[in-house]
């Protein structure tokens, strides 16, 4: 699924399920075993447990009216129309999309998730190590993404006329590169945001994950990748 949406468009999980379920059938058409790599919990989780949202048409004007809103305003508004959504009040393209299926479809927004299991049966691999570890690669990468032009790469984007409010600027990395367009982060301290910004992400995923059941954990250090294979072996 490389090259799979226009960065200026909008993307979301059940538009991944699809895409990302007929990657998978054409990958085990070939004889082959699919692997699915990635850490976006709600992606992950509505590939493998069926999770799917409702299929409500991005509504244009809508999103335009909402986009001049900041997050305290959006909360408010989605608040009224649901007390619990089950969206994460400090992130306005959730809460945006939020209330957009909520003034289609009505709430409750709980309502409007199902499950379709798939027909096959994933196998949960996950990587980790010590915190001082994962905090050391996170560094070691986000000072890699500066060097390799992740300012330049931004700007191309902005230039393309993907809008700076578009769901693919607002992830690690881009949105810091954002920041320092605007001034507001020197380059030399930008590595060092965008590490802050990854390990605060990573918490959340480490205790995600540890929640979940059939995750087999395997260390990071030293290279995990023969007792990665076997374990696929023995499992398939």
């Amino acid at each position: 699924m490389i090259d799979f949406v226009d960065p200026a468009g909008d993307f979301n999980a059940a538009q991944f399920v699809e895409g990302a379920r007929a990657a998978i059938d054409g990958i085990h058409a070939r004889g082959r075993l699919a692997i699915v790599e990635g850490g976006t919990m709600l992606y992950v989780d509505a590939l493998c447990e069926g999770f799917s949202l409702a299929g409500i048409p991005p509504d244009a004007s809508l999103r335009a009216e909402l986009g001049g809103m900041d997050a305290s305003a959006l909360r408010e508004r989605m608040l009224a129309l649901d007390p619990d959504p089950g969206v994460d009040e400090k992130n306005p393209v959730r809460m945006i999309r939020a209330i957009e299926i909520l003034e289609a479809a009505g709430p409750p927004l709980r309502r409007l998730r199902t499950r379709t299991p798939p027909p096959w049966r994933p196998l949960r691999i996950g990587l980790t190590a010590d915190l001082e570890v994962i905090d050391r690669r996170l560094e070691e990468r986000s000072r890699r993404q500066v060097e390799r032009g992740l300012v330049a790469e931004t700007k191309a984007a902005l230039d393309s006329g993907v809008p700076p409010s578009a769901a693919v600027l607002t992830g690690i990395g881009y949105a810091e590169a954002l920041a320092h367009i605007r001034g507001e982060v020197t380059l030399d301290d930008l590595p060092m945001v965008m590490a802050r910004s990854n390990r605060r992400y990573a918490r959340r995923q480490l205790r995600w994950w540890r929640r979940d059941g059939p995750v087999r954990w395997f260390e990071i250090e030293p290279d995990p990748l023969a007792a990665i294979l076997n374990y696929v072996r023995d499992s398939t």
